[in-house]
C-alpha cells in the first residue's frame, strides 16, 4: 500500500480495516515494542484488526493474534462479566467476529456458566444485582460474620437482558439445548427480558414503541418457550397472549400461546382473562376466554382417557378434579364480570357456561350470581 501511494502524499486511507484507527493504533503499538491494554471493550477490535493485517505466527513467533487468543481464553471466558461484554462489542464487527469464532466462543461461556450448580457459583459473577443489606454491614442482623449466601437458580436471569434479540435467542438456545437449567428458570428468563424489552408489558398491553419491532420480539420469545408446559408462569403467557392479539401476531403464536394456556386454566385468575376486544362493541374478547376454557376441556378429556387405557387409579384423576373445581370457579367469577357488559351477547354468555356445566363445584352461587347480573343488565 505504500509503494503505491502517490510519492507526494504520504498518507495512507484503509477504509475497510475492523475496528477502525483505534484497533490499528493497537495493532502498531503492538509492532513497535510500546504497551498494549487489552480489555473487554477492545479486544475484539483488536482481534479482528490483527486478522486483518494477518500479524500470524507464521509472520513472526509471538505475534499479536496469539498473545490475543491466549488472553481471551484465559481472561476473558472465564468471566461472566467480561464474557457479556466482549458478545455485546461483536455486534459492530460482523462478519468478522463471527468468523472469527469470537461470537460463538462468547455465547458457550456464558451458556456454560449459565448451565452450572448453583452451589458452585458466587455472588462475583453477577453485576446487575443490587447488594444485599448484609454484603454493606447495614444489616441489623449482620455481627461481623459473613456468611455464606444461596445462590438462586436463576442468578444469571437479569444480567442477560442487556443482549440484544439476536445474540439473547442463540445464548438462550445454547443454555436450554445444555440441558442443565429447569423449563421454570427459562421461563423467567424470558418473563424478565420481555419486561425489559417492551414498555407496559407487564399491564398487558403495548402504548408505544416500533410495532413491527414489537411484534418480532413477542414471535421470538414465544419461539423460545421450552416445551415443558411447566415453564414460566401461566399469568405471563396471558400477558404475551393479550399483547400478541394486540400487535396482530402470526396466527400460529397465538395458537401456541392458547394451547399452553388452556393446559394450566386452573392457574390464571378472573383479571387475567380480561381481555380488551380489539373491536366490537363488546368490551371484553369473549371469543379468546370461550377458546381457552376449550382448549382445557380437551385436555383434561385427554388425559382422563388416558388414565382410563392405563387401568390403574392415578394420582392425576385427584388433580383433575381439582383442576375442574378451580376451573369452574374461575369461569363462574369471570361470567360476573362480563355480564356487566350491556352489549354481550346472549350467546357467548351462555356458550362459555355450558362448557363447564359438568364442572364439579362446591357452590353453584358464583354461576346464580353472573346470571342475575346479566339478566339485571340486560
Amino acid at each position: 500500500m505504500v509503494s503505491n501511494t502517490d510519492e507526494e502524499n504520504d498518507e495512507i486511507h484503509i477504509h475497510d480495516i475492523p475496528g477502525g484507527p483505534v484497533a490499528f493504533e493497537i495493532c502498531a503499538k503492538f509492532c513497535y515494542g510500546m504497551v498494549v491494554t487489552l480489555n473487554a471493550y477492545n479486544v475484539v477490535a483488536a482481534r479482528c484488526a490483527a486478522e486483518y493485517l494477518e500479524m500470524y505466527e507464521t509472520i513472526e513467533k509471538g505475534n499479536l493474534i496469539y498473545k490475543i487468543e491466549v488472553f481471551l481464553n484465559s481472561s476473558i471466558f472465564r468471566s461472566w462479566k467480561d464474557s457479556i461484554i466482549v458478545l455485546q462489542t461483536t455486534k459492530s464487527l460482523l462478519p468478522w467476529s463471527e468468523e472469527l469464532k469470537i461470537v460463538s466462543h462468547c455465547i458457550e461461556s456464558i451458556a456454560t456458566k449459565a448451565s452450572m450448580d448453583p452451589s458452585k457459583v458466587e455472588w462475583s459473577y453477577t453485576y446487575n444485582r443490587k447488594k444485599l443489606p448484609s454484603e454493606n454491614g447495614n444489616d441489623a442482623h449482620w455481627n461481623g460474620v459473613r456468611k455464606q449466601l444461596m445462590v438462586p437458580k436463576d442468578w444469571w436471569v437479569e444480567d442477560l437482558c442487556e443482549l440484544q434479540l439476536d445474540l439473547y435467542k442463540r445464548v438462550l438456545s445454547t443454555i436450554t439445548t445444555n440441558g442443565n437449567v429447569s423449563g421454570a428458570v427459562v421461563g423467567e428468563a424470558l418473563s424478565a427480558y420481555t419486561s425489559r424489552r417492551l414498555p407496559s408489558f407487564n399491564k398487558g398491553v403495548i402504548q408505544s414503541g416500533d410495532t413491527t419491532k414489537n411484534r418480532l420480539l413477542l414471535e421470538a420469545i414465544v419461539g423460545l418457550l421450552p416445551a415443558d408446559m411447566g415453564s414460566g408462569s401461566c399469568a405471563f403467557s396471558l400477558k404475551l397472549l393479550k399483547v400478541a392479539i394486540q400487535l396482530d401476531c402470526e396466527v400460529s403464536v397465538r395458537s401456541e400461546l392458547m394451547r399452553r394456556i388452556g393446559q394450566r386454566l386452573d392457574e390464571a385468575t378472573v383479571a387475567d382473562l380480561l381481555i380488551c376486544a380489539s373491536a366490537g362493541e363488546t368490551t371484553h374478547d369473549v371469543e379468546t376466554v370461550q377458546k381457552l376454557v376449550e382448549v382445557f376441556v380437551a385436555h383434561e378429556h385427554q388425559s382422563l382417557m388416558e388414565d382410563e387405557l392405563q387401568e390403574i387409579r392415578s394420582p392425576k384423576m385427584v388433580s383433575n378434579t381439582s383442576s375442574k373445581i378451580k376451573v369452574a370457579k374461575l369461569v363462574d367469577s369471570y361470567l360476573a364480570e362480563i355480564a356487566r357488559d350491556p352489549n354481550l351477547p346472549l350467546l357467548s354468555f351462555v356458550n362459555i357456561a355450558d362448557l363447564v356445566s359438568s364442572f364439579p363445584r362446591q357452590s353453584h352461587d358464583g354461576l346464580y350470581r353472573a346470571i342475575d347480573m346479566y339478566l339485571k343488565v340486560s
